[in-house]
């Protein structure tokens, strides 16, 4: 089964999509949508790509789309997704879902109605290091006690993960925390039964808080310490501490180690050691097999409910 797609959003992460995709046996982007034409006429010659436009609507109308991934502003996540359903498309939206808990039961109804595969982009859940974890825990060798998680940028001005400049705000609690706290009950295998945070000034011109500190706490009594900052000049990303039973592991998005500064070979854990790629995989694995993929919209909706739970305590 061949499965044509039409990609939105050519930005940072819309090309790391791309560049999944073209390691991918049976997938073909045929249509690229972003918001500068120019440079989506630009991305869509490097990737082969016949269709461009500044319209996802004129994607959704072309009949040989069978399924969209969606890389676009946060603050359009949802009613896109919706649209996308709506139109008989299955549909892969980045992280996050959405960024009100309405927003994300609207897509969690839309899949129900429109019976197709909608996935969201956790891709922590797909990462390898994670991956390799998430082995010992389902096997019973390893049990999450303790998960300490660093997420750190530096951005006092509104640009991406390539430096360039946005035309739209991140968040971190309703994009970067989305991660942490999605992955913290996969993990701990285990609903998040308490949540409380704190944030730091907002930010003048961006609206936003630029430092914040979420404490987690899970059902079978498993604890969580997030802390995020877009003022860190330092090393930047996301770091992971797993403090278990029996052992400590330490995971840098693809890579893995002990406790002691030990690299951990996390090689064979999939057929590839790029964590979108992976994504990717399972959305398309999805599709030609009718099944739900790991990180549905569905599964992912219980950290959208704990994200909202935290944006009341901080109002």
């Amino acid at each position: 089964m061949s499965i044509k797609v039409a990609l939105a959003g050519a930005g940072a992460f819309g090309i790391k999509h791309l560049d999944a995709i073209r390691l991918i046996d049976g997938v073909e982007v045929v249509s690229l949508v972003s918001r500068d034409i120019e440079k989506t006429r630009e991305a869509a010659a490097k990737y082969g790509i016949a269709h461009v436009s500044t319209d996802l609507a004129d994607s959704l109308a072309i009949k040989e789309v069978d399924a969209v991934i969606l890389c676009t502003p946060t603050q359009m996540h949802a009613e896109q997704a919706v649209a996308c359903l709506e139109a008989g498309k299955h549909v892969q939206v980045e992280i996050p879902m959405a960024d009100s808990l309405r927003d994300a039961y609207s897509v969690v109804l839309a899949q129900k109605a429109a019976g197709k595969v909608a996935m969201c982009g956790h891709t922590r859940r797909f990462n390898p290091s994670h991956q390799w974890v998430r082995r010992r825990i389902t096997a019973g060798e390893f049990n999450v006690q303790q998960m300490d998680v660093q997420t750190y940028f530096f951005r006092r001005t509104n640009m991406n993960a390539l430096g360039q400049a946005r035309s739209w705000t991140d968040h971190l609690l309703w994009h970067h925390a989305a991660h942490t706290v999605d992955l913290f009950a996969y993990q701990a295998r285990s609903p998040i039964v308490k949540a409380n945070a704190v944030q730091g000034p907002i930010h003048p011109t961006l609206g936003i808080a630029m430092d914040m500190s979420i404490q987690l706490k899970a059902a079978n009594g498993a604890i969580c310490t997030l802390s995020l900052s877009f003022n860190n000049d330092g090393p930047l990303g996301t770091f992971f501490r797993y403090i278990g039973d029996s052992g400590t592991y330490i995971a840098r998005y693809d890579d893995l180690f002990n406790g002691k500064e030990e690299k951990i070979d996390v090689s064979r854990v999939a057929v590839s050691t790029n964590g979108i790629e992976l994504q990717d995989r399972e959305f398309f694995a999805a599709i030609r097999e009718g099944r739900e993929p790991n990180a549905s919209v569905a599964q992912v909706l219980p950290c959208y409910e704990v994200l909202h739970d935290l944006e009341r305590q901080l109002a």
